[in-house]
């Protein structure tokens, strides 16, 4: 999954208008529903506060809202940025000041996604393997099997105890779990936990 290190800031103005972007690695969202109510009473002069944010490994977890532009014009444009970029766990706010002139609703479209751009393009992006947990347990002699898969899957062994009995803890690639832990199932005598 791809999202971003550290708070990056963009702008963009128009006619006037200066879009101020702000985007910002999260993680649920009552750290959203906090964040924004910081950026409302900061720019408590601005017209419009607007954002998108997009949560979870599936991308599952989203919102938009224009907060008083025409519907669609500023919270769907920054959405669309996150999705361009494939982000997630990512918080995006652009505070707009009015600048007299209306843009129009093409204009506003095409504002608020420059700014997001921005942000985005001013912030360092990452991608993480989500991992899952996977434990086993067994007997001493069947070391050299255990041994075989972790080379195979260049396995990085989380936690460890050898005696008579051994227990083992992985941290496996989501993409890979099902196939290592039927590799695991087929060693008999190997106790998946």
């Amino acid at each position: 999954m791809k999202t971003i290190t550290t708070i990056s800031k963009g702008i963009y103005k128009e006619k006037g208008s200066k879009f101020l972007s702000f985007a910002m690695p999260v993680t649920d969202v009552d750290e959203i529903k906090e964040i924004l109510e910081k950026y409302r009473k900061e720019y408590f002069d601005a017209r419009h506060v607007c954002y998108a944010y997009m949560l979870g490994e599936e991308r599952d977890t989203f919102r938009a809202n224009d907060d008083g532009e025409p519907s669609g014009t500023a919270g769907r444009p920054i959405l669309g940025q996150i999705n361009s970029f494939e982000l997630t766990n990512v918080l995006i706010i652009v505070v707009r000041y009015f600048g007299g002139i209306l843009l129009g609703t093409g204009g506003l479209v095409a504002a608020y996604k420059e700014a997001t751009a921005d942000a985005i393009k001013n912030s360092e992006i990452i991608e993480k393997t989500i991992e899952l947990p996977l434990s086993i347990h067994f007997t001493y002699e069947l070391m050299s099997d255990v041994s075989r898969i972790i080379k195979e899957f260049d396995l990085n062994i989380s936690q460890q105890k050898f005696e008579t009995e051994c227990d083992m803890t992985f941290s496996i690639p989501k993409d890979k779990y099902e196939l290592i832990h039927k590799r695991f199932e087929k060693i008999y005598g190997v106790e998946i936990m």
